[in-house]
């Protein structure tokens, strides 16, 4: 399978805004990690949040294995910042969805870096070996030290800090191939 043959595999998925990048193109920073130590209300809290996600290293070593990555880009506007979990919940099962369809092509190294905190279970356990849901579980990017915005900035896309919460969210999925 080529990359046209994925690529009509996203779009038959309904993703139609999304880019190859390198994976050498993917900027890790420990400053993205701190962020999440020191303002994030999620930390600490899931299975797939910090501190229970690989240190910022081994994120830079796993990236380092790759050679593609399919960068998706999915906008969502809202009224209050709790609506966005069903639309992210939803999302993020479409991805699994083809990412599992990505990895039954050959692509057996495919993984999703998602774009939000986990939140399938309404009462997640707070540790990755309680998890009760191991198998759909993935970290957002920038839980393992990924800087969002540098990297999809450098790739063309749009990205900024809103200030309300009714402007149009720009969240953005990877998709490492080999």
């Amino acid at each position: 399978m080529n990359k046209v043959q994925l690529e009509n595999l996203f779009l038959k998925h309904g993703f139609r805004d999304f880019k190859w990048i390198s994976a050498e193109s993917i900027i890790v920073a420990q400053w993205v990690r701190f962020r999440c130590m020191f303002g994030c209300a999620n930390y600490g809290k899931g299975g797939a949040c910090p501190p229970n996600v690989p240190p910022v290293a081994e994120t830079r070593e796993m990236i380092s294995e790759y050679s593609d990555v399919v960068l998706f880009h999915l906008t969502k506007a809202v009224d209050h910042p709790k609506d966005r979990h069903p639309w992210s919940r939803e999302m993020c099962k479409k991805l699994l969805t083809l990412e599992r369809e990505v990895f039954l092509q050959g692509f057996y190294k495919a993984f999703l870096l998602g774009f939000d905190s986990c939140g399938y279970c309404s009462n997640c356990p707070g540790s990755r070996t309680e998890c009760l849901l191991p198998v759909q579980s993935r970290p957002a990017a920038d839980a393992l030290g990924i800087d969002v915005f540098a990297t999809v900035q450098q790739a063309g896309y749009p990205m900024e800090v809103l200030k309300e919460y009714h402007e149009t969210m720009h969240r953005y999925a990877f998709l490492l191939i080999k």
